[in-house]
Formats: C-alpha cells, structure tokens, sequence
C-alpha cells in the first residue's frame, strides 16, 4: 500500500468508526480456558475464590485419630508439605474422578484413568495402550491430513503434531509400518461407516475437531461413527481429544450420551483455580480396555512408568509381572474407587482445585446438558453478530461445522491488501487487546483495554482471533468480545497506517489533553454569592468573630470576598465569583429586600431562615445537615423538591461536635458522682476518704445499655463514642442500614420502642424528616412519645441534641414526674424578637418543664454543635467548594432533594471517617499507594493468622500458632483500623 490519499481515507474511517470509544469489557478477559475453569471476574473475585477453596479444603477433608474420631479438617498447607498418597491425597484424587466423572455424564460402564501428561503427550499417551504396531492386523484412521501433505501445510506444526507421533511411533517401532495409518482429506471430517469399513480400521483417532479448536462434527458424521462401532464393537474403537468437546457438543442430547457411552474420550486439565497443567483424564469403554490388556501381553513400545495406565500386578517384577489397567491409575463408577495406586508425583492440591472449579461451574452454569445447550446458544449469538458485522467472518464456513468451544474469526478489510500491513494490524490489535497497548507514532500511548487475552490463533490456521467461547462464558461476555476485537483492530489499523504515512513525511501532532473538567461558567458574567451567616466563630482580635479563614480560602480560589451588600453589580470584575459577607442578617424584613429579585446569585447560610420568596438562580448551600432553614422557592423549599436551582448541605461538619456534646452531657449526669458537693466537702476539709466514701456508690458506663435514634452521621459518632466507653449500642434506623450496624458491633432495632427497651440513655438524632406541605408538621415530629420514654429504664436519661420537636414535651413532662427519666438535656433553637420580647422556636414547649423539674433539665440554645469554630470554618470551606463547582462546572455536590436541570450530579463529600464511605473515597483511596500497600500487607497478615487459627483444630497445633503470631496480628489488626480511618474506609457504604 502507497497511496497516501487511500492511506489517508481508511485511517480517517477507522477514526470515525471508533469515535465513540471502547466498548464494554468482557468481565473475564482471559479467552483461553476450557469448560472447567475459575471464571473469576476480577483480581478481588479470584482472591475470594481463593480464600472460599481454602474454607471447602478444610470442610471436605477431615483429620481422624486411631479411633476414627474426627480431630477437625486439613489446611491446604497441610496438603501441600505432604506426600501425594496415602489419606486424605488419594480420597482427593477419588473425588476428582468421581466430580468429572459424574457431571460430564460418563456411564457408568466405562472406567476413567488419570495420568501425567498435557495435550498432546496425554494424548499420545491413550493412543499408545489402544495401538499396537505388532498387530499388522490393526488399522488406524487419523482424521487430519498426512503431516507435511499439501492439505496439512496450512496446519502448521501444532496440528500437524498428533498425527506425526502416531507415524513415529509405528516408524520405530520393531514391528512397524506407518501405511496402516489412513490419513483424512481434510480435517476433521469422518468418513461414512462403509468407508471405514471397506478400508479395514479398527480404531479411529478423532484429532480435528481440537486441531483448530473451531471445527465440530455434524450430527450426520457422529451417527456415521457410532454405526461403524456398532458394526463391531468388541473390535472397533474411537478415541477423541475432547478438549474442546466435554460441555460444548452441539448435537442432540441423546446423541451426546451415545458418544459418551462408546467413545474413548480424553481431556487434559491445565486449569483449575490457580492453575495447574501437566495431568489428564481418560475415560475408556470395556471393549477398549480389554484391547489395552491384550496389548500388554505383547507390547510394541516401552510406555514410561509416570505414563502408564496398565502397570505390573506384582509391584516387585516390573518387567516380567502381568500388566494390567485393575491395577493402574482407573476410577471405577461401578464400585465407586479408585482401582490401582497413584504415584506421588501428582499435585493433590492441583486434583482439589479440578474438584472444587467443577462444583463452581456446575453451581452457576448447571448441568453438562445445561453447558452443551449454553455452548450452542453461543455459537448462535456469535453467528448473528457477524451478520451484522461485515468487518469479521467466520473462519469454518460451514455452520454446522462450527465449533460450540471456540471461535476462529478473521478479519475482511477490502481497504488493507498488503499482506505484512494486515499481520502488523492484526499483532497490534493484540497488544491492545491485552495489557500492552499501542503507541501513535506522534507519542500517543493507548493504553491497553485488558478485554481479551490469549485470542492468538494458531501458526497456520485460517483466521486472525481465536478464542474459547464455550458454555462456561455468558452471552453478554462473548459480545463483548465481539466488540472489543473489532475496535482493537481498527485502532491497530489507524497506528500502522499512521506509521505507512510517517514513511512518506505525512505526521499528525498530538491531541491536546484537557487539564480538568470543563468549565461552564460565562468569562464575561460576575457572579454574587450571599453569606447570611457567621463564617468563624472564634473572637478575633478585634472582639467580633473570625471570618479570616475562609475569606483568605474564597481568594485563594480565585473569588473576591466583600464585607457588606452588594451595591452596584456593574463594578464588580467579570469573570469571579463575589462572596457578599453578612452575618447579621436574621428577619425576613432584613432579607428580602436583597435577595427577591435575584440579586445574588447563590446562597451559603447556617441557622437563618431563607424566605420563600427569596430567588438564588444558581442554588444555595446550608452548613450542615438539616435544610429545613432553606426556605428558598429557588430549589423547592427546604426539601429542595421542584425547584430551578440545586439545594446542598454540608453533612458530618458537626458531627463530631455535636456528638462530643451530647456525650458531654451524659457525662454530666451518669456515672452520678456528685462531684460538685464532694469538692466543696474535700475543699472545706470536710471529707475523710476511709469512713466516708462508702456513702457516695455510683456506677460506670460500661456495660450500661445506649439507645441511638438515626443513624445518620451524628447518631453514628455518638454509638462509636459510646461504644468506646463500653456502652452497649442499639441503633434504630431504616431497615436497609442494619447490615452496616450489625457490621460496626452494634444492635440493630427495628423501632424506636425497640431501640429503647431497657436503655439507660436515649439520644435522638433522626432530624426533622420530611415537611408534609398541607399540614406543616415534619414526618418526625413527636418521635420520642410515652411509648418510648416507657420503654426505658427507670431513672434513665434523654439527651436530644438533634430538634427540639422530635420529642414530645408532653410526654417528657410525665416521664420526668415519675421518675421514668432522671434528667434530660435538650438542645433547641430560642428566639426573641428585639422589638417585643417575644420568644418563639421548638425550645418553647421545654421552658415550663424547667420551671416544674427544677435540676432535672439542661435546655441549651441549639449551641452544641453551632459553637464549634473549627466545624464551622470547616463547613463553610467546604460550602465555597460547592458554590465554585456549582457555579464553574454544573456540578452538584450533597444534593439535597431534586437535581436541577441543567445540572450533573458531583457525588456526596463528607469529612474523613464521617458519615458513607462513597466511591468517590475507595477510588482516592485507591490513589494512595503507599497506604493502600500497607492496609495490603496489614490484612493480609491478618487474613492469614485468622485463617489459621480458624482452621486448625488440633489444640497443641493451635496454641504454636498463638504463641508465634499473637504480637504481629494485634499489631496488625491495630494497624489495619487506623488505616482504614486514615483512608476514611471505616463505615457504612453509600447506596
């Protein structure tokens, strides 16, 4: 190819048919497993796979002493550092047999034997005990073209291979003569029963359907052979490769069981679970096995020890002794055992694996009648994609010739017709379908799509992709599949042709990378933001509170902080967004005027209520969790429900001090130590400790019940806090939070009755719920009722740092004249109007609960969190953070209610360790390399030491193990939780 202008159109066409990227991945990349395989879907998936054969192991394969008692199961380690025979290896190897046996539907007539040995020396292997080059009677038919013949030459070496031992063998062989073998036409084909007849064979070699691994047999050619076999059946034998056969026989089921039943069919094993190749299965019909005896009183050849299926009866005269299969490596169905020993080279652990790989196919696919109709279905799926697809063909035309294993693809590119450009694509195509990549001449890497591996067809085979697409794989995977070699070719195709072009002087220059998200701001438009609250609540030196955090934060962004209101917004400089402090701003009266005709653009407050009428375009943001403050008709009210612009909250700012307070308050009250008296007594020296001391018991808080009402962020921080004084924790909370409860150590309550049963504390944190418009009552109004303050025990404490209308005072009035509750502390929002004097809010209600239950209540105005500076120069960092997102980029971070129009979602961000742990943080955390190695390290010696101990039984074997390995797990295990709170991976999950 030279034509630059030809050159220049394909690489432009394969650019358009790629535009829109790489399609979806298959979920297991690695095209080149049979019907049994681990089918794991990733790196986690294979190691919990690992970790769940480790636990099958140790159930399966139990310890028994002298007396037959059973003393607890084997570790894989155990089996391991062992020798391969003897109890529990050879009942491993008897389980193996009897899975493959059993699920592939072998009958029960015919033995299976296992042997050393891959593909094609396990192969050569059968073979060998069924031929005899002594027997110049035997004829063989091979059904794959004489090696080195013009039909064979397109095979290349690793189809040519099978057949060229069958001729060596009878070459060398003392009593030889090759012209017994019958070669066929081409591959794969059987001949009709007359022809193999009328040419007298006696056994027939079935090698084609494997040679290309997507060629199968017609239905009409399997009745053929079976007719021959019935022909003679104590004289005629059929042996097939059947790597690409078992699970993928595209025949009706009872034509299947015929070829089960008297056919010889072989199969190695080269994956399991972590991968083990060099052993195969066998199994034979009685007829062949009687061949295998006779053969052995006359043997032709000198079969090694490690390979022999019909060893000497008599162990102690290897070379004069009887051989016979009784004695060798053979499963019998019938009696249910193994009937010969097994040398100790074989891999227990690797025969283990088969079994347990076996059981987790037959769990997720089904039966083999189940794979075989899976492994159709497929073939179809692949044959209708390619209709549609006229960049790829089918190698074996021949529909009904297609194999149900595997595909042959190649590729119809009318635009490429230099062959080396063709191959050079094709390799490439590899590369990026793998881990490689590819690189642009220009220095653009792509990275590898790591969607299909070992898709190489064979040296010589028709085809360019070839893949095993059998039942084991789902539809979905073998689309995508599809999929993935047709982007990677055309990708491959735009690199070589670029590097054609580079040859005549023609060069594209690198893309240029966008540095972040897009910005979507307008350059020439001045943004205005009102904050109606305080910003710092830290006196500076001035006496008023701190602003200068955040304003030194709102420049450094590249914002303008403005003291006062905005005034005349044609002065202000385009392209910034102008954050306009007043913290003093509080009624309605003062608000409005500035804010009902949009003046600014967005909003950040904390306690002040945002009037409906109120306008705020591009959204506003609350420091803190509730928005019931937000009162904004701009995004719906503070429900931020139906409204043109987002609503946001900063959840978890506060919780911790919200919590630190709460328990504070508990403090105070339990352990009830009266230390005020006892250090006006010691100060006056009116104490003495040894007679007076008994006269002042009281109790700690460990072991005593905390009930937690919501397990939103604060609720959560106050049951750890709890937790770690030694409180028992019991969380109410929605249904769908229990497994993360349950997972924290604490108790999980399906009610706020239940929750408070027999607690000797309640803390309410359940926020206001959801407004009901026609009533104006909030969902979670009255909450804690007579039914739940009943619930506790007596003399118990409330502490309600959340609203104050989530309790009903009504109720809490009663409890606190019967004792019921010893003492509350409520924490509510109180205000007076400057004018009148007059006090309004949810503290209200509580005031003539003090009056009456004088020492009993501690009423505080909402300060508990609201007080904390470093919480709240923290959440309005972080609400800045929001309006610059919302403003540059549409994107809105906690969301609160509906997702405005116009607008894309930017996920949830809470401060480390609080609230969900969302993807957002597993992904950073996946960033940090250095922690995430050692969180690694820390688990996995966690993992092992528990896994051990877990495993062993045997007390004295246990106790080694404790006296080893107990300073590095708690080490660990100490290592491992700080880690993951450095991560910010301690905690429920989001979603």
């Amino acid at each position: 190819m030279t034509d630059i202008a030809q050159m220049q159109e394909q690489r432009l066409s394969a650019l358009r048919q790629t535009a829109s990227g790489a399609p979806k991945l298959p979920s297991n990349p690695f095209f080149g497993v049979g019907p049994i395989t681990d089918a794991t879907t990733d790196e986690v998936d294979s190691r919990l796979r690992r970790i769940a054969f480790d636990a099958w192991i140790e159930k399966t394969y139990r310890k028994f002493d002298d007396r037959g008692n059973d003393i607890g199961g084997f570790t894989t380690a155990e089996i391991s550092r062992s020798m391969h025979r003897g109890y529990p290896a050879d009942k491993i190897l008897t389980d193996m047999m009897r899975a493959i046996h059993r699920y592939f539907g072998f009958p029960k007539t015919n033995r299976m034997a296992v042997g050393l040995g891959g593909g094609h020396s396990g192969f050569t292997v059968c073979i060998q005990h069924l031929m005899n080059a002594n027997d110049a009677g035997q004829r063989v038919y091979v059904d794959t073209p004489r090696p080195e013949s013009d039909p064979s030459k397109a095979a290349g070496f690793f189809r040519q291979s099978w057949a060229t031992q069958l001729i060596e063998m009878q070459r060398f062989a003392e009593k030889g003569c090759e012209s017994r073998i019958h070669f066929a036409a081409s591959e794969g084909v059987i001949p009709t029963a007359a022809e193999l007849s009328s040419l007298g064979v006696s056994i027939f070699v079935g090698v084609g359907h494997e040679t290309t691994g997507a060629n199968a047999y017609t239905s009409g050619e399997i009745h053929e052979l079976l007719n021959w076999l019935d022909g003679d059946p104590a004289n005629r034998h059929a042996v097939f490769d059947a790597t690409s056969m078992l699970g993928a026989m595209p025949w009706e089921p009872e034509l299947v069981s015929a070829v089960m039943a008297k056919c010889c069919l072989f199969m190695p094993f080269q994956k399991a679970i972590g991968g083990v190749s060099g052993y195969f299965v066998a199994s034979f019909t009685p007829h062949a096995l009687a061949l295998i005896e006779k053969n052995q009183q006359d043997p032709a050849w000198a079969i090694p020890r490690q390979l022999k299926i019909a060893p000497p009866i008599d162990p102690r005269q290897p070379f004069s002794a009887k051989r016979s299969v009784d004695a060798g490596p053979f499963f019998d169905p019938a009696e249910d055992r193994m009937l010969g020993g097994v040398i100790n080279t074989y891999s227990a652990l690797a025969f283990a694996e088969t079994t347990f790989g076996l059981l987790q196919s037959e769990a997720r696919v089904g039966s083999v009648v189940e794979l075989n109709r899976r492994s159709a279905g497929n073939r179809a799926v692949i044959d209708e994609w390619v209709k549609s697809h006229p960049l790829l063909s089918l190698a074996v035309t021949d529909a009904e010739r297609r194999g149900a294993a595997v595909t042959l693809l190649k590729v119809e590119d009318d635009g490429i017709t230099d062959a080396g450009i063709h191959a050079r694509i094709i390799a490439r195509s590899k590369q990026l379908l793998g881990y490689e990549g590819i690189t642009h001449p220009n220095g653009e890497y792509e990275p590898g799509l790591d969607a299909a591996r070992y898709v190489n067809a064979f040296p010589g085979t028709p085809g360019d992709y070839r893949a095993w697409v059998g039942g084991i794989r789902e539809p979905d995977d073998v689309v995508a599949l599809l999929e993935n070699l047709q982007y990677a070719y055309l990708r491959a195709k735009i690199v070589v042709l670029e590097e054609e072009l580079a040859k005549s002087g023609v060069t594209f220059e690198a893309p240029v990378k966008a540095d972040g998200a897009m910005r979507k701001d307008d350059p020439n438009r001045a943004y205005t933001v009102l904050i109606a609250d305080l910003v710092g609540l830290r006196f500076g030196a001035d006496g008023e509170p701190d602003y200068s955090e955040v304003k030194a934060y709102i420049e450094e962004k590249g914002g303008s902080f403005h003291l006062g209101p905005l005034s005349d917004r044609s002065a202000l400089e385009k392209g910034r967004i102008h954050f306009f402090y007043q913290p003093n701003l509080s009624t309605e009266a003062e608000i409005l005027p500035q804010t009902d005709k949009g003046q600014y653009d967005a909003l950040i407050a904390a306690a002040t209520f945002i009037p409906k009428a109120s306008v705020f375009s591009l959204g506003g943001v609350r420091i803190g969790a509730g928005t019931g403050n937000m009162g904004s008709a701009s995004w719906g009210g503070g429900n931020g429900e139906g409204g043109n612009a987002p609503l946001m909250n900063t959840p978890g700012i506060n919780s911790r001090a919200t919590a630190q307070m709460a328990l504070k308050a508990i403090l105070k009250v339990v352990p009830d130590l009266p230390v005020d008296r006892l250090h006006r007594m010691v100060a006056g020296g009116d104490f003495d400790t040894g007679r007076q001391l008994k006269d002042f018991p009281t109790a700690k808080l460990e072991g005593r019940k905390l009930a937690v009402l919501g397990y939103g962020n604060i609720g959560r921080e106050v049951a750890k806090l709890a937790k770690a004084f030694g409180m028992k924790v019991a969380i109410y909370a929605r249904e769908h939070h229990k497994r993360w409860i349950e997972a924290e150590g604490f108790d999980y309550a399906a009610s706020p009755v239940e929750a408070a049963s027999g607690a000797d504390v309640l803390s309410v944190h359940i926020g206001l719920g959801r407004l009901d418009a026609s009533t104006g009552v909030y969902s979670n109004a009255g909450t804690v009722d007579a039914k739940v303050l009943g619930a506790m025990k007596d003399g118990a404490v409330l502490v309600n740092y959340d609203r104050g209308e989530v309790v009903d005072p009504y109720a809490l009035d009663a409890a606190l004249s019967s004792g019921k509750i010893a003492h509350a502390a409520i924490d509510a929002d109180l205000f007076r109007d400057a004018a009148t004097g007059t006090l309004s809010g949810p503290m209200l209600p509580y005031l003539p609960l003090e009056e009456r239950h004088k020492g009993k209540l501690e009423l505080l105005p909402h300060a508990a969190a609201d007080t904390d500076h470093p919480s709240r120069v923290t959440g309005a960092r972080q609400a800045v953070d929001q309006i610059f997102d919302v403003i540059r980029f549409k994107s809105v971070v906690n969301l609160k209610g509906d997702l405005a129009e116009g607008y894309v979602s930017g996920g949830s961000r809470t401060p480390a360790g609080i609230g969900r742990v969302t993807k957002q943080v597993v992904a950073e955390a996946g960033g940090k390399a250095k922690l995430l190695e050692e969180l690694r390290q820390a688990s996995e010696k966690i993992a092992a030491i528990t896994g051990a101990l877990s495993a062993v039984s045997d007390p004295d074997h246990r106790q080694r193990i404790v006296e080893r390995y107990t300073s590095l797990l708690v080490e660990n295990a100490d290592r491992q939780r700080a880690l993951l709170d450095q991560l910010g991976l301690y905690g429920p999950a989001e979603g």
